[in-house]
C-alpha cells in the first residue's frame, strides 16, 4: 500500500514538474528569423523610400529643387517660396515619352533614371546625362576620329586595324523649363572629375594648388583645363612653390588609408592639399603639421592581394610625451612668397582657422573653395590646450602674421565650441560657449570686449544657422526649451542679438531637421518622431507656415506587419537625472510572453544610440527585436551633449563605468512596469564605444547582463587615439623637475576585469580597422584566455571599423548568439540561410 501511495506520489509530483516546465516553455518567444530577415536593408529599400526633402537651393531668388521617391517612382520639384508655388520640374509623363523617342530604350513616368541636375541660363533650363544600352564605338577626342581612307597606309602597314572598343552611347540633355521636348547637346560621356581629387581652385579660377611629392604646387588655369581633359597631357606646366616638404611634415598630400604598395604606386600623383583662401584669391592659408615624431601604427590586409600589405600610418595615443606641431602659413599667390602666422609652436595645442559658412546655393557648385572668414585681411582661429581646458579665439593680420587674442576660455573638464560668427561688417562677433553649464551665445566686439549674452536660460544651444544684421536678428537650433517634451529634440529659434524676443520657428513635439535659405528668408523643416510618419513643410523666417511639401509614403511597410517602437522616460541610478529611450518590440509581440530584454548602447560622450526621428536604419533595433527579443535604447548621465554640460560631463575621469549603472537601473524599471519583460535574461550590444560599453557591462555587473556582443570595441583606450580619450577622460599635465611639461593618462580597461566574466560574450573586431585598432579586441581576449573563460571571438577579413559588405554576416551572428543564451535556441544549419533565401542563384 505504501508503495502503491509512494508511486502515486512520484507520479503526481512528476506531472506538476512537467506542467510547470511546459508553461515555462510556452512563456519563452521562440526565434523568429524570417521576421527579422524582412527588415534587412536590401528589404527595407523596396519599401521606404524618401522620409525627408532635402532642398536644392538656388541662386536666384528664395528657390529650389528637391526629388521625393514613393512607391509611385520619383518626382522632382521646383519650389519658389517667394510666389507661395510649387511644380513638378518637368512632367513625368513626357520626359519618359521623349527619352524613349530619343534614346530608343523603353522609359515609362515610374521608371525614370536617376538625374543629377545641373541648372543653367540662368536657371531657367537644366542639364543632365543618361546613358542608353545602345553599343557605339569610344571615342576619347574629337582628334582621334580619322577616316578609313586617311589611315588606310597605316592599316596595310601593320596589318589588321585594331577593333575600336565597344561602349554605351551617352546623352547630354538640355530642357528648357516649361518646353515641350529634349535637346541634346552633344554624345560625350561626361568627365570623369577626377581633378576633384587633387585640384583646390582659387575663387577667382585664376590658379589651382595641390600636393606633389610632399611639396604646393601650382597651375595657371590654362594649364589645369588640359589636365581636366587629360591628366597626363605631357604638355601640362606644374610650378612647384615649396622645396622643404617631406612625408609626415609636407604641404598637403595625405596618404592615410594607403598600404605600403599603393603608396609607392601612387607616389608621384597630384595629390589634394587643403586650406582656406582669401575671398580675394591672392592669399592661401594653410596648415602644417609637423608628426614626424609621432610613433608608428600597422594594419595587415591578409585578403588584398597575393601578398599581404602593410599599412602603417601615424597615430598618436592618451598619454604619449610627443604631440602634433602645428605652424599655419600664408601664402601670397601674386608674389609667389609666404609668411607664418605667429604661433607658439612648442606649446602642446591644436589649431583651427575659422571658415565663412558655405552658402546653401553653392552645394551642388562643381567647386566650393575654402574662404576665410573674414573678408578683411584677418586670419580669425582658436587654439585649444591638449588636455581641452584652455581656449583661445585668436585673430592674425594676413599681411604680417601678427596675432593677438581676443577670448579666453577656461573649465576643470573639456571645453567644446561651434565655429566663430562674424556680423554687422565685421565690427561684432558671436562667440558659443558653455561657461554657464548651458550652450549659449555671447555677442563681442572685434576687439575682444563682451556686449551681451544673446541666449540664457537652461537649455542647449546647438548652432547658429544665419544673421541678420539690418534686423539684428539670430536665427539658431537649440534643445530643450520647452520644457514639456523631450529636450533632445531640436527646433529652430530667432532672438534679437540684444537678448529679447526669442521666438520657436517650427514648434510642435517633434524632433526637427531644417535647411534654411541663403536670405534667410525661408526654411525647410522636416519632422517626425520614432512613432511617427516623416513630413516636411516650408516656413518662413517667421515662423509662418508656407506650404507642406511632402508625407513620406510608409505604406509598403505597414502591410509588412511594421509597428512603430514606444518612448519612454525612466530615472537614472541617481533617482533624479531623466533618462529618455526607445523600446522595440517584436512585430508579433504576445503580451503572456516573458521576453528577454536586450540594450543597444553607445556611450558617448559625444552623441547617444537614441533615435529621436523616424528611421529606416533599422538593423540594429527593429529588426533585433524581431528575432524575439524586448530591444531598449536609452541615454545616460555623461552621454549626450545637447543637454546640460553637467549631464554631458558625467564621465568625465570615469571613462568606463560612468553609465552602467543608469543602463541597469532602467533596465529593472522597465521590468517593474512591464510583466512581459524578463529580468534574468539581460543581454546587451553595441559597436565601437557600444563595443566597449557592452564588454564593461558584463564585468562590471556579472551577475545581471546576462549576454554581450561587443564588435569594434576600443577595450583598451590606451591604445585608443588620443583626441578622444584625453578630451572625454582626461589627462593630466605635470610639470618634471627640469621644467618639461609630462601628459599623464590614467584609465580603466576592460581587460583587468576579465576574471569577472560569468555571462556569454562573442567580441568581433575587423583586422584592418585604423580607427579602433583590432589590437584592444585581441587584448581582451588575451585577458579572457589567461582568466580561463569560455567566449567567442571573430575576426572580420578585410574590414574596416564598420565591417563593409560584412555588416550583413556580423548582424545574424548577433541574432544566433543572443537565440542561443537567451532564448535557448541555437541555429545549427551551416548556411546562413537568412541572407542566401533572397540572393538569386547565378551561374559562377
Amino acid at each position: 500500500m505504501k508503495k502503491l501511495i509512494f508511486l502515486l506520489l512520484f507520479s503526481l509530483s512528476f506531472s506538476l514538474i512537467k506542467a510547470q516546465n511546459n508553461d515555462q516553455e510556452n512563456t519563452i518567444p521562440t526565434p523568429n528569423y524570417r521576421a527579422a530577415a524582412k527588415y534587412s536593408p536590401t528589404n527595407l529599400a523596396k519599401l521606404v523610400h524618401s522620409t525627408s526633402v532635402r532642398p536644392h537651393w538656388l541662386k536666384n531668388g528664395n528657390r529650389f529643387w528637391y526629388q521625393y521617391k514613393t512607391t509611385e517612382g520619383s518626382k522632382y520639384y521646383i519650389v519658389d517660396a517667394d510666389k507661395r508655388s510649387k511644380k513638378e520640374l518637368f512632367d513625368n509623363e513626357k520626359m519618359a515619352k521623349w527619352l524613349t523617342e530619343i534614346t530608343k530604350d523603353p522609359y515609362d513616368a515610374k521608371h525614370l533614371p536617376k538625374f543629377n541636375f545641373e541648372f543653367v541660363k540662368n536657371e531657367t533650363a537644366i542639364r543632365f546625362y543618361v546613358t542608353s544600352t545602345e553599343k557605339v564605338d569610344e571615342v576619347k577626342d574629337e582628334k582621334d576620329k580619322v577616316s578609313k581612307d586617311t589611315d588606310s597606309t597605316k592599316t596595310k602597314k601593320k596589318g589588321k586595324a585594331k577593333k575600336a572598343k565597344k561602349v554605351n552611347k551617352v546623352y547630354h540633355f538640355e530642357y528648357q523649363l516649361g518646353s515641350n521636348g529634349l535637346t541634346v547637346i552633344s554624345n560625350k560621356k561626361k568627365d570623369k572629375e577626377s581633378w576633384k581629387k587633387w585640384a583646390n581652385i582659387a575663387p577667382d579660377s585664376s590658379v589651382v594648388l595641390f600636393s606633389k611629392h610632399h611639396n604646393l604646387y601650382w597651375m595657371d588655369k590654362d594649364n589645369f583645363l588640359k589636365a581636366v581633359k587629360n591628366e597626363k597631357d605631357s604638355t601640362i606646366v606644374e610650378n612647384q612653390w615649396t622645396t622643404d616638404g617631406e612625408e609626415h611634415y609636407g604641404y598637403g598630400g595625405s596618404s592615410r588609408g594607403e598600404n605600403n604598395e599603393t603608396k609607392i604606386k601612387n607616389k608621384d600623383k597630384r595629390k589634394y592639399v587643403r586650406g582656406v583662401w582669401s575671398h580675394d584669391s591672392k592669399k592661401f592659408v594653410f596648415q602644417k603639421t609637423d608628426s614626424r615624431h609621432i610613433k608608428d601604427l600597422w594594419v595587415i590586409n591578409t585578403t588584398s592581394s597575393k601578398r599581404p600589405t602593410l599599412e602603417t600610418y601615424k597615430y598618436h595615443m592618451p598619454g604619449e610625451d610627443e604631440y602634433y606641431k602645428t605652424e599655419l602659413h600664408v601664402f601670397d599667390i601674386p608674389s609667389k612668397s609666404s609668411i607664418q602666422v605667429q604661433l607658439d609652436t612648442v606649446k602642446q595645442q591644436s589649431v583651427q582657422v575659422y571658415r565663412e559658412p558655405r552658402k546653401k546655393s553653392s552645394y551642388d557648385d562643381d567647386f566650393t573653395p575654402s574662404l576665410l572668414l573674414s573678408k578683411k585681411g584677418k586670419i580669425y582661429y582658436s587654439t585649444i590646450s591638449r588636455d581641452r581646458k584652455k581656449l583661445d579665439i585668436c585673430v592674425a593680420d594676413i599681411q604680417t602674421g601678427e596675432t593677438k587674442v581676443l577670448i579666453e576660455e577656461r573649465f576643470n573638464t573639456y571645453i567644446e565650441s561651434r565655429p566663430l560668427v562674424l556680423i554687422n561688417n565685421e565690427t561684432e562677433m558671436l562667440h558659443w560657449a558653455e561657461r554657464s553649464g548651458w550652450a549659449h551665445y555671447y555677442l563681442y566686439d572685434t576687439e575682444g570686449n563682451l556686449k551681451n549674452a544673446v541666449t540664457s536660460g537652461s537649455y542647449h544651444v546647438e548652432r547658429a544657422i544665419g544673421v541678420d544684421d539690418k534686423s539684428r536678428t539670430l536665427y539658431f537650433t537649440a534643445h530643450g526649451i520647452p520644457k514639456d517634451q523631450d529636450p533632445y529634440y531640436e527646433h529652430l529659434y530667432k532672438i534679437n542679438l540684444n537678448g529679447s524676443g526669442l521666438q520657436a520657428l517650427n514648434p510642435g513635439d517633434f524632433n526637427t531637421s531644417t535647411s534654411m535659405a541663403d536670405s534667410n528668408a525661408y526654411f525647410v523643416s522636416n519632422y517626425s518622431r520614432v512613432n511617427t510618419v516623416p513630413k516636411s513643410e516650408l516656413r518662413s523666417s517667421s515662423g509662418k507656415l508656407i506650404m507642406e511639401l511632402e508625407e513620406a509614403d510608409l505604406s509598403q511597410l505597414m502591410a509588412t506587419g511594421y509597428q512603430f517602437p514606444e518612448t519612454f522616460k525612466m530615472k537614472a541610478d541617481d533617482g533624479i537625472t531623466d533618462i529618455y529611450g526607445v523600446m522595440y518590440k517584436p512585430f508579433d509581440f504576445d503580451e503572456t510572453k516573458k521576453y528577454p530584454l536586450l540594450e543597444y548602447v553607445y556611450p558617448g560622450p559625444q552623441t547617444e544610440a537614441v533615435n529621436k526621428s523616424f528611421s529606416v536604419r533599422m538593423d540594429r533595433l527593429d529588426r533585433m527585436a524581431q528575432v524575439g527579443f524586448i530591444v531598449v535604447t536609452m541615454g545616460n548621465r555623461g552621454g549626450h551633449p545637447d543637454r546640460s554640460k553637467w549631464y554631458h560631463n558625467y564621465g568625465y575621469g570615469n571613462l568606463r563605468d560612468y553609465g552602467l549603472a543608469d543602463k541597469r537601473h532602467v533596465a529593472e524599471q522597465l521590468a517593474d512596469k512591464h510583466n512581459f519583460i524578463d529580468i534574468e535574461k539581460v543581454g546587451i550590444y553595441g559597436h565601437s564605444g557600444g563595443g566597449f560599453m557592452s564588454t564593461a557591462a558584463m564585468l562590471v555587473y556579472p551577475d545581471f547582463f546576462k549576454a554581450a556582443v561587443s564588435s569594434a570595441g576600443n577595450h583598451d583606450n590606451n591604445i585608443y587615439n588620443s583626441w578622444w580619450s584625453e578630451t572625454h577622460h582626461g589627462v593630466q599635465e605635470e610639470m618634471d623637475d627640469d621644467g618639461n611639461v609630462k601628459y599623464k593618462y590614467l584609465i580603466d580597461n576592460n581587460q583587468s576585469l576579465a576574471k569577472n566574466l560569468k555571462g556569454d560574450l562573442m567580441l568581433i573586431t575587423g583586422d584592418v580597422d585604423n580607427n579602433v585598432h583590432p589590437g584592444g579586441t585581441i587584448r581582451m581576449a588575451n585577458e579572457l584566455i589567461k582568466a580561463n573563460k569560455r567566449f567567442d571571438f571573430m575576426l572580420m577579413p578585410g574590414q574596416r571599423h564598420s565591417f563593409g559588405n560584412m555588416t550583413e554576416y556580423s548582424f545574424w551572428l548577433r541574432a544566433d548568439h543572443f537565440s542561443k543564451h537567451l532564448l535557448g535556441v541555437e541555429a545549427t544549419e551551416i548556411d546562413i540561410t537568412e541572407i542566401n533565401r533572397d540572393r538569386p542563384k547565378t551561374k559562377s
